[in-house]
């Protein structure tokens, strides 16, 4: 598996709505809110064998009240 973090920034007034949405969705491990220009960021673990963007698509995306998101993703360093 794969970790990515994503960020999620809200329509305003909307972000515990938008972050009781993705928890409810069962696919992130850990969802934290941010300050600064995102208002959450997300640890997602996307499986091998799926497409990182299809897989995060499909899941998380289309929940009502996301502006804009940014995923970063993660490499085995060391």
């Amino acid at each position: 598996m794969t970790a990515v973090f994503v960020q999620f920034r809200c329509t305003p007034g909307k972000t515990y709505a938008v972050a009781t949405a993705i928890y409810d969705r069962e696919v992130v491990s850990e969802l934290y809110s941010t300050s600064g220009e995102y208002d959450l960021i997300a640890k997602v673990y996307i499986p091998d064998d799926a497409d990182v963007g299809h897989f995060l698509q499909e899941r998380l995306f289309d929940i009502p009240d996301i502006v804009r998101t940014l995923t970063t993703m993660t490499f085995k360093a060391f």
